[in-house]
């Protein structure tokens, strides 16, 4: 089993979209905190929503999936599964900002939605693993399982606080480069903890191979990435009000 069946581009790839998926994503929810009206919060958190549940988190998944080959098996990805493992990322990291965005800043309320956007990070990543086929069967260490998603919670609500309570340039991107290792880190943490046996009776896979699915969504990503960039340049000089 291979984690980085080429090089370590896969990697940096998938660093690098993480950043830029999380910093767009964490300056629509600044915004949000800025808006006085619950209507234009909640477009600019479910914006943020999709910006680090779909680009930052889920798209980084499957990028570093580009690496991961298994010796003398052909693997395939389960397409509704894969698809399923987007709506988790965006719903779950939406819940989670949701709670510092819509709400009264508190501590307590911070945590929490440090817990399920993290929560929602590691549920994107091990329900896009369930979609993995080939012939054989996987397991995992459930220790590094549980590494793995505290590295995403802790990583996650350091992000979040650093948006909230650090309003400077380098404060946000501080939080990206925070958020880009919550992604990353939790991905090949739980791949660390990833075992796979052959099994020559298991049906030959049937499914998607994992570039036929990265190409369409990263494509799609970088026209979200576009748009969401457009509306926070077009609108940025309209943005008032305290946050509520």
């Amino acid at each position: 089993m291979h984690h980085f069946s080429g090089d370590l581009s896969t990697l940096v790839m998938g660093y690098v979209v993480a950043v830029v998926g999380s910093l767009i994503g964490l300056a629509c929810m600044a915004r949000a905190g800025g808006e006085p009206h619950r209507a234009a919060k909640v477009r600019w958190t479910a914006s943020g929503a999709f910006a680090i549940g779909g680009v930052g988190t889920w798209l980084v998944h499957f990028i570093a999936m580009l690496g991961f080959d298994v010796p003398g098996a052909n693997v395939r990805y389960s397409a509704p599964l894969t698809a399923l493992s987007a709506v988790v990322a965006i719903v779950v990291v939406g819940l989670g900002l949701s709670l510092v965005a819509l709400f009264r800043f508190t501590r307590p309320r911070l945590l929490l939605a440090g817990v399920l956007t993290g929560l929602g990070v590691a549920g994107m990543h091990y329900l896009g693993m369930s979609a993995v086929r080939f012939r054989g069967t996987i397991s995992h260490d459930p220790a590094l399982v549980a590494a793995s998603c505290l590295v995403a919670i802790v990583a996650a609500t350091a992000a979040l606080w650093f948006t909230l309570a650090v309003r400077t340039p380098s404060g946000s991107l501080a939080a990206g480069l925070i958020m880009g290792v919550a992604v990353t880190g939790m991905h090949y943490t739980g791949m660390a903890a990833v075992g796979v046996a052959l099994d020559a009776e298991v049906p030959a896979p049937t499914g998607t191979a994992v570039f036929d699915l990265v190409f369409p969504v990263f494509v799609t990503s970088a026209v979200v990435v576009a748009v969401l960039l457009w509306v926070l340049l077009a609108t940025g000089d309209d943005a008032v009000g305290e946050p509520a």
